[in-house]
């Protein structure tokens, strides 16, 4: 019992830490300066269409800034989509790197994409599993479904870690191999900004850290739930 509650609490900081570093460094360069010209939102467009991306669309959401491949949105959080920060400028970059990586065919960003697809099905039929699982057992009163339970967690857990291991070389490339050339090429950020700009696309790509230990998270609470 000890060793699970230290592997949870392991497991916990490894999720939490990330997430606390990604807010702060976004945090630290989120207020508003007069020498950026436009919102995040106007740059991100600014740069769609020097690239002639003109179908791509941008939009406002809550739910987390990102590029959906499949509507061909980008997707900017209010204070990004209408702020005239630093860190509003950078992000809707990385943002329009992740275009640019799908109007070229970049093959890890179409694997993601179908990876994506393929972990939100087994989350549905996990958590069916999951919730029906211990009914019938105590119904049929055999322990075999015990087994399926955990292989389908198992098989979750593969899926959500492969994506994950794709997902992070997709946004190292969107930063520094789209985005970081576009900013210094098109000289839209000073020289001094350059170290903080970097450090923000940094954040921006270090966000699926934490998401991928949230996924070990979560089998490790399977796990303690099941040998309860």
């Amino acid at each position: 019992m000890v060793a699970m509650l230290l592997i949870l609490a392991a497991v916990l900081g490894l999720a939490v830490l990330p997430q606390m570093w990604v807010r702060r460094v976004i945090a630290r360069h989120s207020d508003e300066r007069s020498d950026i010209p436009g919102t995040g939102g106007q740059f991100a467009r600014h740069l769609l269409d020097g690239m002639k991306l003109n179908h791509v669309e941008v939009e406002e959401t809550k739910l987390g800034d990102h590029y959906d491949p499949e509507a061909k949105v980008i997707r900017l959080m209010p204070q990004h989509m209408n702020g005239r920060s630093l860190a509003a400028i950078v992000i809707a970059a990385h943002e329009a790197g992740h275009a640019m990586q799908d109007a070229t065919g970049y093959q890890p960003l179409q694997a993601r994409t179908r990876l994506a697809k393929q972990a939100i099905r087994m989350e549905k039929v996990g958590a069916i599993v999951m919730l029906a699982a211990p009914i019938v057992m105590a119904l049929a009163r055999t322990p075999h479904l015990l087994i399926i339970e955990v292989f389908v967690g198992m098989l979750i857990l593969a899926v959500s870690m492969l994506m994950h291991a794709v997902t992070l070389p997709v946004e190292f490339d969107a930063s520094f191999r789209r985005a970081l050339p576009v900013l210094k090429a098109g000289g839209y950020i000073k020289d001094v900004d350059m170290p903080a700009a970097r450090q923000i696309l940094k954040a921006a790509a270090y966000t699926y850290v934490a998401a991928a230990a949230m996924s070990l998270l979560d089998v490790a609470r399977w796990i303690r739930v099941l040998r309860l």
